[in-house]
């Protein structure tokens, strides 16, 4: 695929800021919107890459790329219509452009229009969607098999592969046929992290690894158990450890006027927390007071069925809530940070630590001596979460109540490990981020080994 460059410049350097810059003298130069719209949705401005995409658009209306550039982005933001128009835009202008089909064949899996999306998937990619990613270094690579589904729930590894040291070939899940030559690899990465979301892509995920001897880091069977409700089911066994008891409800039971009895029928009291599945960072998470407020929020959450959880105040002596993070990462425990809120849910995102130098300070210590801070019977209750999560790479969300158990918001695979800002009073987390990054590379690199 190719289009013409008509500011007859020379491409520029590869930072965000020299591309923003030959932009100004060369606004239509092809290359460079590209390159720019690229690494601002690899860095997460997903806002300012459409307007770029948009932009590439309107200078070479001609070229099929950047309509599956934007219709990615749409289809990401759950734009699925105007995502569709892009990617068809794309198929008018290059039939076959595997980019465009890709990102059909993704929403129709997402809008669950099975037949549609495997129709798409056997015509463009009768062999799977696979992209294998270049590899810079000197040597040989490790060759990581990277499997995702097309729902998302993948984990992102992003600042895990470095190109110097993997060669990534990214392989969707619902994308494979039964049988399949898989590309060259030294170990399997199954990045399908959301059970409650991804069940299928998981089923597909196990049929992959079963035609591979390589080692298989993260197996989807592990994965398949860590739901939220099986784990707060086998989690609360453990000495130390407390869950909150859930119960899967269909959103019109919730609706009917007999539906404070069937949650007292699944041990739920008010306030209760009501969940939509397969969703992370608080999105379609809303706490209920009472049944006056039931119907209402009910009607606000997508999704035939919802969880329905208990709600768990874990608030500490000082009244605020405070959730750890852990990564469990090749056997060994990593902090990697400590959000402290006014409110229930809780995120970094959303939490009080850039107002609270003394939240801050507080995190600093959890992060330098976790061991001191949580002390043994933390720290011996989270070593027994890992192993029964039973994964190479995973995390868990959690409080402390005021009597050292452990209360788990949390446990499995989708943890996302976020880097510090730029900003100098965050320079106290870059080391926890830096180990838990190394002892995921050290994970695949010794799997390769292994292997």
């Amino acid at each position: 695929m190719t289009a013409k460059d008509t500011s007859g410049a020379a491409a520029p350097g590869e930072s965000i800021a020299e591309l923003v810059a030959f932009l100004h003298r060369n606004p239509s130069h092809y290359g460079t919107l590209m390159r720019l719209g690229a690494l601002l949705a690899e860095n997460g401005n997903a806002p300012a890459a459409r307007t770029v995409f948009s932009q590439a658009i309107r200078e070479h209306p001609n070229a099929a790329a950047p309509y599956a550039c934007l219709g990615t982005l749409l289809a990401d933001d759950g734009e699925h219509a105007a995502a569709r128009q892009a990617f068809d835009s794309a198929l008018a202008l290059e039939p076959a452009y595997r980019e465009a089909m890709r990102g059909i064949a993704v929403i129709a899996e997402r809008e669950g229009e099975l037949e549609d999306a495997e129709r798409v998937w056997r015509r463009g990619f009768p062999s799977g969607s696979v992209e294998v990613s270049p590899f810079r270094g000197s040597g040989e690579p490790v060759r990581v098999l990277y499997l995702t589904s097309a729902l998302g729930g993948n984990i992102p590894m992003q600042y895990v592969f470095d190109d110097r040291t993997f060669e990534v070939a990214t392989l969707i899940a619902e994308s494979v046929p039964p049988q399949v030559i898989l590309p060259p690899h030294d170990v399997v990465f199954n990045a399908i992290g959301d059970a409650d979301r991804c069940e299928r892509a998981l089923t597909f995920a196990q049929c992959i690894c079963a035609q591979t001897n390589a080692p298989i880091v993260n197996d989807p069977a592990r994965i398949l158990e860590t739901t939220r409700l099986r784990n707060s089911e086998r989690l609360r066994e453990l000495p130390g450890v407390i869950t909150a008891h859930m119960a899967v409800l269909a959103a019109v039971d919730l609706c009917a006027v007999d539906a404070s009895d069937k949650l007292a029928a699944a041990g739920l009291a008010w306030p209760i927390l009501l969940r939509s599945p397969g969703f992370q960072t608080g999105e379609h998470f809303e706490r209920v007071d009472g049944p006056g407020d039931l119907a209402r929020c009910v009607a606000e959450l997508p999704g035939p069925v919802l969880l329905a959880i208990e709600y768990l105040d874990s608030r500490g002596a000082d009244r605020m809530f405070r959730k750890y993070r852990v990564m469990t990462i090749g056997g060994r425990l990593y902090p990697v940070h400590l959000a402290i809120s006014e409110g229930w849910k809780v995120h970094y995102f959303r939490s009080s630590m850039a107002e609270s130098a003394g939240y801050r300070t507080e995190e600093a210590a959890f992060l330098t001596d976790m061991h001191g801070v949580l002390g043994e019977r933390v720290i011996d209750a989270l070593q027994r979460i890992a192993a029964i999560l039973g994964v190479e790479y995973g995390g868990i969300d959690f409080a402390v109540r005021p009597d050292g158990k452990v209360v788990v918001f949390e446990a499995n695979a989708t943890m996302v490990l976020v880097p510090p800002k730029a900003d100098a009073h965050w320079d106290y987390r870059r080391r926890a981020f830096a180990d838990a990054i190394e002892a995921a590379r050290v994970v695949l690199i010794a799997a390769k080994a292994a292997g």
